[in-house]
């Protein structure tokens, strides 16, 4: 995490059945995705980067951070907290008086809920969202 700093994160039904799939292939080391130089370290944002560009999408397309800014933006729209949005994608508070009140507070509770939320969301996309047409204009 950055600066050290521990971070809960909630996982959904789905996210765990994935990880129990991933064990065989990943071992029992630290990390699930290690770094390819050494399982010491985890994978890097550039590996991931690395692999959009191979599956086709230019930079300016998606990056793996823009995956973090696409679930901000859809959960904001789905009516979640913007602090337990927040708090998951483990921003600080800009605001240093609201920090000073807020600092521990997890939103555990309401992350756990919107994680499986999302999770839900995911497969829901995946099967084939409903297209909801617009009015053409004249």
């Amino acid at each position: 995490m950055k600066m050290r700093a521990p971070h809960i994160v909630p996982l959904s039904v789905q996210a765990v059945a994935i990880l129990i799939r991933l064990k065989p292939l990943t071992g029992h080391g630290r990390f699930v995705f290690p770094s390819v130089r050494t399982n010491c370290r985890p994978m890097s944002e550039n590996t991931l980067n690395a692999a959009l560009r191979r599956l086709g999408y230019s930079g300016d397309e998606m990056t793996s951070h823009g995956f973090r800014s696409m679930a901000a933006t859809r959960l904001n729209e789905l009516g979640w907290r913007a602090d337990a949005i927040e708090r998951q994608l483990a921003h600080a508070e800009s605001n240093k008086v609201r920090d000073a009140y807020t600092h521990a507070a997890q939103y555990l509770d309401e992350r756990r809920k919107m994680m499986q939320a999302w999770a839900d969301e995911l497969d829901r996309l995946r099967r084939g969202a409903e297209v909801i047409p617009f009015p053409h204009s004249a």
